[in-house]
C-alpha cells in the first residue's frame, strides 16, 4: 500500500521520464509499478501536483510546474501560449472572454496568473473559456485588445 505522497511522487517521475497523454494511461502505467488507483485519484493527485496539460509535437501531454520555474512568465512565452491556445477575445466592461480549445483554458489561465499583463486582476477558467477580470484602469476593452495583439487576432 503507498501513501499519497508516495503515489504523487512517483506520479511525477513518470511524467518527467515520459509523455503522457490521459488520466487512463497514467492509471496503467501506475497499476506496472502496482498502485492501483482510480481514474478520479489520478485527476485529484494532478489537480494537487498544479500539473497541467501542454502541446507537444502536436499532440497534448501532461507536464508537471518546474519547481524552479520564475515568479513570472517572460511575455515571449505568454505570446507564445496565447498565439498557440487563444480563439477568440470579447469584451464587455471589466470583463474579458478568451475562447480556446476544449480543455486548454486552464493553460491561458495559468499563464496570465504568472505573468505581468498589466491591468489584469485575475482569471476564472473553465473548459474552453477563460475570463480575465480587468481593473478599472485601463478597463476591459485595452485588456481584451492587447490580449488580441498577443494571440495575432
Amino acid at each position: 500500500m503507498t501513501t499519497k505522497a508516495q503515489r504523487q511522487h512517483l506520479i511525477r517521475e513518470l511524467l518527467a521520464s515520459r509523455e503522457i497523454g490521459s488520466q487512463a494511461q497514467l492509471v496503467a502505467l501506475l497499476g506496472e509499478h502496482a498502485v492501483e488507483v482510480s481514474q478520479a485519484t489520478v485527476n485529484r493527485d494532478l489537480d494537487d501536483l498544479g500539473v497541467a496539460k501542454m502541446r507537444t509535437a502536436g499532440r497534448t501531454v501532461y507536464a508537471v510546474p518546474e519547481t524552479d520555474a520564475p515568479e513570472t512568465l517572460p511575455s515571449n512565452t505568454l505570446r507564445r501560449v496565447f498565439g498557440d491556445w487563444v480563439l477568440a477575445v470579447e469584451s464587455s466592461q471589466n470583463i474579458v472572454v478568451l475562447r480556446t480549445p476544449p480543455g486548454s483554458a486552464h493553460v491561458v489561465a495559468a499563464a496570465i496568473d504568472r505573468s505581468d499583463l498589466d491591468g489584469v486582476i485575475g482569471t476564472v477558467a473553465g473548459d474552453d473559456t477563460l475570463l480575465i477580470v480587468a481593473a478599472e484602469a485601463p478597463g476591459g476593452a485595452v485588456v481584451a485588445d492587447h490580449c488580441r495583439v498577443l494571440a495575432d487576432l
